[in-house]
């Protein structure tokens, strides 16, 4: 059975409403000129390249909010595989309201299914029957976070932290102002929550030594190399768990997960990704009413 993946509408209402308030603040003097207002029409967001589907619920919002009498049908499911020229959704109604929301509806479709596509990569890539996982960070486009892990989740990966309420993480410059790895980790744990698990980044295996002696439950391996992970698995022994960052490339995954790391997390997924090439085709004269 495919997996059904849940976007909460109230996540994008708003991110929605302000990217049309952008676009649309002055009008669309082409449109109005160009097109009638009573023209009906069908247009059809299509893949121009395979990706990964994902931003339906999104594309049909841009829409609703724009035109309510608009109709969207979803050709395809959220995390499928499609060739280029597939038909992922479907916008019929009036043909000025689907011309005022198509640059938006697009702006958002081709940003998530390029990080769904490349996080689907990345997932691939790591060997049959292993165990590693593959995540996001925050380095995601402000005001975008949700999409933009929802999408990571379509491809197949990982969410970690959601902001930096969501868990205890210490980083490079928690350590420097504390003083040291053992100092922040024993703080940490002092005022975390109960429930709450202690991350500690590390760039040398004597600070991961460090962090295991005063027992992280996850230590980050930052920016090392795959001998240096491998030997950080070694020392861990399962007493921690480990996750690498900084870097992190596919041509890397098969490597690192045969090193044993736990979690590979890749801002890549979200900062830097290209976007998917997807269009809006409108029907012919035929489709017109």
């Amino acid at each position: 059975m495919p997996e059904v993946f849940e976007l909460p509408r109230f996540l994008f209402e708003g991110v929605v409403a302000r990217a049309l308030e952008e676009d649309l603040g002055s009008g669309d003097p082409t449109t109005e000129a160009c097109v009638d207002a009573d023209a009906v029409a069908t247009a059809h967001g299509v893949a121009r390249e395979p990706v990964v589907v994902c931003g339906g619920p999104v594309f049909a919002r841009v829409f609703g909010q724009l035109d309510a009498t608009l109709t969207v049908d979803i050709r395809a499911a959220e995390g499928s595989r499609v060739n280029a020229g597939a038909r992922l959704w479907t916008v019929r109604g009036r043909a000025r309201s689907i011309l005022m929301g198509e640059r938006v509806a697009l702006n958002f479709v081709q940003r998530m299914c390029g990080i769904a596509t490349r996080t689907r990569a990345f997932v691939d890539a790591v060997p049959a029957g292993g165990r590693t996982r593959i995540a996001d960070t925050r380095k995601t486009t402000p005001g975008l976070r949700a999409l933009e892990r929802y999408a990571v989740r379509v491809g197949g990966g990982r969410n970690h932290r959601d902001d930096l309420g969501a868990a205890v993480l210490i980083k490079d410059n928690h350590i420097v102002a504390c003083g040291g790895v053992a100092s922040a980790i024993e703080r940490a744990r002092a005022a975390a929550p109960h429930c709450a698990k202690i991350e500690c980044e590390v760039d040398t295996l004597e600070q991961l030594e460090e962090a295991l002696s005063a027992k992280a439950d996850i230590v980050l391996l930052d920016n090392m190399s795959t001998a240096l992970v491998a030997d950080a698995v070694r020392r861990t022994r399962g007493r921690a768990l480990l996750e690498a960052s900084g870097g992190i490339t596919v041509e890397r995954v098969s490597e690192l997960a045969r090193a044993g790391v736990d979690v590979l997390s890749v801002g890549a997924l979200t900062h830097s990704i290209r976007a998917a090439d997807i269009g809006l085709d409108f029907e012919g004269a035929a489709g017109w009413v």
